[in-house]
């Protein structure tokens, strides 16, 4: 039964803003980009989210799902339809103390749950920027500083509350829906509206944060001493390295980023052992170590004026050297193109690849492209820009789809494994069968009594995924 029935001409509970309204604009924009939908609406509630669902299903409204507003494809929003944007639905409640048990609202961001966990010595793995949604990058599954250390953030969830195509409430645990809860580990926004996460909060005091600028004499040859460092390194320790193209007043960088995050009480000499060799893998131009909470290591996050930013990502199962050298052409490229490089491994990889929606559990490590276009470059011209990321993609055995800027039948092949592409479908088919959340790196359902065709988007849903 649907949480309340719904009158045709009942008027939204929510609060709703539509164009012209104070407050549209800013609620219309998102991190890449901005829409012109119809209306937007903010519930309090399950049951208003329900409504806006109905909603957006009777008129056959485009729907978006809107959390901390980053996807990178801009799903957080759309032209003449309906956005649900989850910002009332923020709040981070202590459940659990001698479990570390907290429920956080679909709406909240990581930077407001790091800041609430805080005083309890505790802290969740999430992204890297204080203002990103928690829906988009759980769902997502939930690559941050402490992935090696604790895995991804869906390896922390043990409940969601989901509000479902047809008005449902559900919760999907290991004991409750967990064809849902599988699925929610990974698969992004297609399966409802997750108005909460349960999750198992880890014990976090302070950690070691810092970088090390290097001389880029070198960057393929650096990659493989920074891989040769993270695959001693104890699970403790998580790093990025960077590698920033040159800019006008900028020469290019290499920069490695690092997060020692042990238990409370931790010694410093052990913390000090870790990132040493981070210290020492070519001609330090700079380096900066300090212990500090893990609350304060997230930051702000900044799209550059004036710039169109062309996202594209591996899980590359070897940081090989034949990677390493594409990886360092790439950084050459005449189109100025960031590289981050991200170590995997730990407890990221001790989950088995069945066990959540995330599948490639295999990987060494996350590399991630950013091309850096003029924002009004017409999508014609950006495929032949591509053409240095290829040599590099062809090293990977799947794509992170949170980092991900584009949404193509291929990229969807990349995500997942074809099993596990399978049952995310006939999930799917079982929760959204008319595949009304549909704007995001969409799963369509599987048709009933077909092995292994999909059916076909009902050509008006077009929710995304919280992000």
């Amino acid at each position: 039964m649907s949480l309340h029935e719904i009158d045709p001409d009942e008027e939204l509970a929510s609060e709703v803003l539509r164009p012209g309204d104070d407050e549209y604009d800013d609620a219309a924009r998102v991190f890449a980009g901005t829409g012109r939908p119809a209306l937007v609406v903010r519930p309090r509630s399950p049951v208003e989210v329900a409504e806006a669902v109905a909603y957006g299903v009777r008129h056959e409204l485009p729907v978006s799902v809107r959390s901390g507003g980053h996807s990178v494809l801009g799903h957080g929003t759309n032209v003449d339809g309906l956005v649900i944007d989850l910002a009332r639905l923020d709040a981070v409640e202590v459940l659990d103390t001698d479990r570390r048990l907290v429920r956080v609202g679909g709406g909240a961001r990581w930077g407001a749950v790091a800041a609430a966990l805080d005083p309890y010595d505790w802290g969740l793995t999430s992204g890297d920027t204080t203002s990103v949604g928690v829906g988009g990058l759980t769902l997502g599954g939930g690559i941050g500083w402490m992935v090696r250390r604790h895995g991804l953030a869906v390896d922390n969830l043990v409940g969601a509350r989901v509000v479902t195509a047809d008005g449902r409430l559900v919760t999907a645990s290991a004991h409750e829906h967990p064809d849902l809860f599988w699925a929610l580990r990974g698969g992004g926004g297609n399966f409802g509206v997750v108005v909460d996460f349960d999750f198992v909060a880890q014990p976090v005091g302070g950690v070691h944060v810092g970088r090390a600028v290097y001389r880029p004499d070198d960057p393929a040859d650096l990659l493989l001493r920074w891989r040769y460092a993270m695959r001693r390194a104890p699970d403790e320790l998580s790093s990025t390295l960077v590698l920033m193209p040159e800019l006008p007043g900028s020469p290019p960088a290499a920069t490695v980023l690092l997060c020692y995050a042990g238990e409370p009480g931790a010694s410093v000499t052990e913390a000090d052992a870790a990132i040493e060799p981070l210290l020492e893998l070519g001609t330090v131009l700079e380096a900066t170590v300090a212990e500090r909470r893990y609350a304060e290591v997230l930051e702000d996050a900044h799209h550059p004026p004036g710039v169109r930013v062309i996202g594209r990502n591996i899980l590359a199962p070897t940081l090989s050297a034949d990677l390493a050298q594409a990886i360092a052409r790439l950084h050459r490229s005449p189109v100025p193109a960031a590289v981050a490089v991200r170590s995997l491994g730990g407890a990221f990889g001790r989950v088995p690849a069945q066990a959540t929606a995330f599948a490639h559990r295999d990987a060494e490590a996350l590399v991630v492209c950013g091309f850096m276009v003029p924002a009004d470059l017409a999508d014609a011209s950006v495929e032949p820009m591509l053409a240095p990321w290829r040599e590099v993609a062809m090293h990977g055995t799947g794509t992170y789809l949170n980092f991900q800027g584009s949404a193509t039948p291929e990229d969807l092949a990349a995500a997942y494994p074809p099993a596990t592409y399978e049952r995310l479908a006939a999930v799917k088919a079982a929760y959204d069968p008319g595949n009304v959340f549909a704007l995001n790196h969409n799963i369509e359902p599987r048709r009933r009594g077909s092995a292994g065709a999909s059916a076909s988007p009902s050509g008006w849903g077009r929710p995304g995924d919280a992000r």
